[in-house]
């Protein structure tokens, strides 16, 4: 009958035995990485790398027993790769306008190349005060100015590294706190390291060690302008040496007096505000304090020091450029504002690489591109004002290379490499020299392009790691 239940004789319905389950065949069943596919779909169709894929399961928590038990594959790695290819590429648009943190413009660059420049005419114009025994055939005092120099340019690169990653935190004035303490710090170093080396020129260094702390201050909180004004009376001085005799007292007041400026300007801007909104450091309520040791106590010390050491490095390279040809060590310096420019032109294109292919291979042949029209476009200009200053050497453009690919390793999150090779190659010209092994431009030459060789094809490593475009 229609709806009843069939009973054998005599049963009762709480006596008939329960039917047994039915197991669901393996073949049956959903496949448990189907599953998380679909669940994380809009973040699998969005990555450019199976390793983004990879940091989000373990963000997640999930171990590799876990995966293993639950997927049936040996780690997040391979999960993370199955997931990559079984979902198709979409980027969804953001909302609103895109924003790119790499658009610079090319004259502020241009301003701090020349900026970067200008001090080296303190020495045209400061050369007569200097007097004394020639240094290993070198003028008088050049032996001190250049200790002087390697350690201003080694400490403040570190104090530049500490400040700009107070200002990320957006802490500026602990960032002005930092220039404010250091620099002083640095001053002192300086002088004390050229009073030891030969104190014959003591207060020419004093000058130029006071000089480099200020004045990356200033560059430091973006005030190149200021810089560029307080260095004119120094650099017109400079520019009427060449035609007219200067006395020793004009001078000297020219120097004082462009010195005396930039300090007073790098004051002025890392004096403490009295009206200035307190920084993350200072506004910690007590939800905040389960923040990593990072956010809550600063940026490390220790974390600026491979940053110091790439300054000794590249510092030392130059300098040797400019003990072989003094017009080359120009064209470097001059070149510096351009590299910083076609650096952030590269960094952009690669976000927009990343917005814009839909696969890894992709995404390294746009990189790639965009590197090698970068780095030509910067040798290009590099080799202009290398003709501008009437040196046509090779090995200006391959430590150009250097430089350039040293400052991309840096900006990618490399900066151990970048620090290790760049100390290697002027510790090797270094050695070469004291031993008086080879002739000194075949030595550089080959220092050089090894180390050339070496971050370039790091960089290429680098280049499809799309996490290493952060």
């Amino acid at each position: 009958m229609s709806g009843s239940v069939w009973l054998p004789p005599g049963a009762r319905p709480d006596t008939v035995p329960g039917i047994p389950g039915q197991r669901t065949p393996s073949w049956a069943r959903p496949d448990p990485v189907d599953e998380l596919a679909e669940r994380l779909d809009d973040f699998v169709a969005a990555a450019v790398h199976p390793d983004e894929i990879a940091a989000l399961l373990e963000s997640d928590g999930m171990s590799d027993d876990q995966i293993r038990e639950r997927y049936g594959v040996k780690n997040s790695f391979a999960l993370a790769e199955e997931l990559y290819e079984r979902n198709d590429r979409r980027y969804p648009e953001p909302d609103g306008p895109f924003h790119d943190p790499w658009q610079v413009g090319l004259l502020g660059c241009l301003l701090r190349g020349v900026v970067f420049a200008l001090p080296g005419l303190a020495y045209v114009l400061g050369a007569p005060l200097l007097t004394g025994p020639r240094d290993f055939g070198l003028p008088a005092g050049t032996i001190p100015l250049l200790a002087g120099a390697l350690v201003g340019w080694t400490w403040n690169q570190g104090l530049a590294h500490r400040a700009y990653s107070w200002l990320s935190l957006g802490d500026r004035e602990a960032a002005r706190r930092s220039l404010l303490l250091g620099a002083p710090v640095g001053a002192v170093l300086g002088s004390l390291v050229a009073l030891l080396v030969d104190p014959v020129a003591l207060a020419f260094v004093a000058g130029q060690s006071v000089y480099l702390g200020a004045s990356t201050a200033l560059l430091v909180l973006g005030r190149e302008r200021a810089l560029l004004l307080a260095l004119l009376p120094m650099s017109a001085g400079a520019a009427l040496t060449l035609v007219h005799t200067v006395p020793t007292a004009v001078r000297a007041a020219l120097l004082l007096g462009s010195l005396a400026a930039v300090v007073a300007l790098g004051l002025r801007e890392v004096a403490p505000r009295r009206n200035e909104p307190k920084g993350r450091g200072e506004l910690r309520d007590k939800p905040q304090r389960s923040r990593s040791r990072q956010t809550t106590m600063g940026p490390r010390l220790l974390s600026s020091l491979p940053y110091a050491l790439f300054g000794l490095g590249t510092g030392v390279l130059v300098l040797y450029a400019a003990l072989g040809e003094a017009q080359a060590a120009v064209a470097l310096t001059l070149s510096m504002g351009p590299a910083e420019y076609f650096l952030h032109r590269f960094r952009s294109g690669s976000l927009a690489g990343l917005r814009n292919t839909s696969t890894a291979r992709a995404f390294w042949r746009t990189t790639t591109t965009t590197l090698i029209e970068c780095l030509t476009l910067y040798l290009l200009t590099l080799l202009a004002l290398g003709l501008a200053m009437s040196t046509l050497s090779p090995g200006l453009l391959v430590l150009g290379v250097v430089l350039w690919t040293g400052l991309l390793l840096q900006s990618f999150g490399a900066i151990l490499t970048a620090t290790t090779v760049c100390c290697a190659a002027a510790l090797a010209q270094t050695l070469a020299l004291l031993t008086h092994t080879g002739d000194p431009h075949w030595v550089a030459l080959t220092v050089h392009g090894t180390a050339a060789a070496a971050q370039a094809a790091l960089v290429c490593a680098l280049l499809g790691r799309a996490t290493a475009h952060r």
